[in-house]
């Protein structure tokens, strides 16, 4: 189970000496065109996770492994990869490798692309029952396969006793085993930016539901 932020007291902190420590970041991306008022809820949720982890590692322990979602290679190269893929998480990630801590590779290619094809398919949409049910199989399947090898690779690189970083989307299916101490990063933005997201997808339904009842009047 994982740890809340600010229910861990530093006399506390001495119980998961010798423990594997990860700690976890929601990975939230903006986009072109991104409205203003979200874009102010992203740069504070980035803010708010450095201060979060600063907070964090000086309790529990400073960071030595940063594992992040959809890189495959490790140090410098994994950097600049993350460069395109995420600017704000790039920035989070390079700053900790600068005082110390090693970027790993957590996914593996093949595993991914399997999996975001998948994907694709099933934001399409199908008209047949049948092979929704088929390619929904297919996605979770190769879903899991690629949370198991992210797991993995974090069983297999992270020492005991050290202190790791994950980032990675809401909504992953990782089950970490009893042997990891887990420390969710939960910054008070991320839920302004969910309850802002939930709005706007009610917004969007309504204004559909309109436009359809205005094409059936006409």
């Amino acid at each position: 189970m994982a740890e809340e932020l600010g229910k861990i007291e530093k006399p506390e902190a001495s119980r998961f000496q010798g423990k594997k420590k990860l700690y976890i970041v929601p990975l939230l991306f903006s986009w072109k065109d991104s409205p203003p008022e979200y874009i102010e809820k992203y740069n504070l949720y980035w803010q708010q996770v450095r201060e979060h982890i600063a907070s964090l590692e000086s309790r529990i322990g400073s960071i030595k492994i940063i594992y992040h979602e959809s890189v495959t290679e490790a140090g410098d190269n994994g950097i600049e990869i993350l460069q395109k893929l995420n600017p704000s998480s790039h920035q989070l990630v390079r700053e900790k490798c600068l005082m110390g801590a090693h970027l790993e590779v957590a996914e593996d290619r093949e595993t991914i692309e399997e999996s975001m094809d998948w994907e694709r398919h099933m934001m399409i949409g199908f008209l047949s029952n049948k092979v929704a049910t088929l390619i929904s199989q297919f996605y979770n399947e190769a879903s899991k396969k690629r949370y198991d090898h992210i797991m993995q690779r974090i069983k297999d690189t992270l020492p005991d006793g050290d202190v790791a970083l994950l980032i990675i989307r809401e909504g992953h299916g990782i089950q970490f085993p009893p042997d990891i101490e887990v420390f969710s990063v939960s910054p008070p933005a991320l839920n302004d930016i969910r309850r802002w997201l939930r709005e706007r997808q009610d917004k969007s339904d309504i204004d559909i539901e309109e436009k359809v009842d205005q094409e059936k009047k006409e």
